[in-house]
């Protein structure tokens, strides 16, 4: 039987080429957990917003576009941090006369309750985007309705209007989120068209050349208040959608109006 000896220099190696793999393996799992769990609210919907799907679970939907014989379509705003774009967001809208969507959070709200007055001056749609930026379908219903009234307070303290339209935290819902919404008189609204602008280093003509492309009537645009090319590709985005013949209106203006009714892919049309 042959007999292999290990002497102390082979056994260090060893024990450091374990301990190195150890280090990788903690490495790996610390940031992967920081990645979906400590980033900003609107920055962690990543995976749910670049997939955009629709939980197999759900039998109950939100609106991901609205069916409709015009060509019109719907830019809505998710505010969640920071708001040194807000500005050029809301001249940009005026100088092409266009009215968008904008769904706040409650953090978001109580930092800038300035902007949020300004947004609705301006003529804007204002949806209820949770209070505290939960993960919703984690929570009970109860709480849901909580999340809901309580932004709405305080939107209503600023703008004197209380919101018809919500929209999930994360992307994320359930059948007691839509229907919990639902019951209280809001509409949830998705969206089917993703600039992912939260995304750093992507460039505003990525953005461009994955938006315009999936153009179509009746389509809702997502893109974030503080996007980080937003500067660039917004005109753009206006100007290039209004040359191909869309017009830019608000959500509640895009719904049909009256009964309707949204079939298992979140095409929302008139009864």
């Amino acid at each position: 039987m042959q007999v292999i000896i290990i002497n102390k220099r082979t056994w260090i190696a060893i024990l450091v080429c374990i301990a190195l793999i150890g280090a990788a393996a903690a490495a790996y799992f610390l940031f992967r957990d920081k990645g979906e769990e400590d980033m900003a609210p609107t920055m962690a919907v990543v995976d749910c917003y670049e997939l955009n799907t629709i939980p197999v679970n759900a039998r109950q939907v939100p609106v991901y576009r609205v069916e409709t014989k015009e060509k019109t379509i719907a830019l809505t705003i998710d505010a969640a941090w920071s708001a040194d774009k807000t500005e050029f967001i809301l001249d940009t809208l005026d100088r092409y006369n266009i009215k968008a969507t904008f769904f706040l959070c409650g953090v978001w709200v109580k930092a800038y309750p300035e902007v949020v007055k300004e947004i609705a001056k301006r003529g804007h749609v204002i949806g209820n985007h949770s209070l505290t930026h939960p993960h919703m379908n984690r929570i009970s219903a109860e709480e849901i309705r909580k999340e809901l009234s309580a932004l709405d307070d305080q939107i209503e303290a600023l703008t004197g209007t209380r919101c018809t339209l919500f929209r999930a935290p994360f992307g994320e819902y359930n059948d007691t989120v839509v229907s919990t919404v639902r019951d209280m008189g809001y509409e949830i609204i998705q969206w089917n068209i993703d600039t992912v602008d939260w995304k750093e280093g992507r460039s505003a003509d990525t953005i461009l050349n994955a938006v315009l492309p999936k153009l179509s009537d009746g389509s809702i645009i997502l893109s974030h208040n503080n996007g980080f090319e937003i500067e660039t590709y917004l005109p753009k985005l206006i100007e290039q959608a209004q040359k191909a013949g869309y017009r830019f209106v608000t959500v509640p203006e895009l719904l049909p109006q009256g009964e309707r009714k949204i079939d298992n892919n979140g095409v929302c049309s008139g009864m």
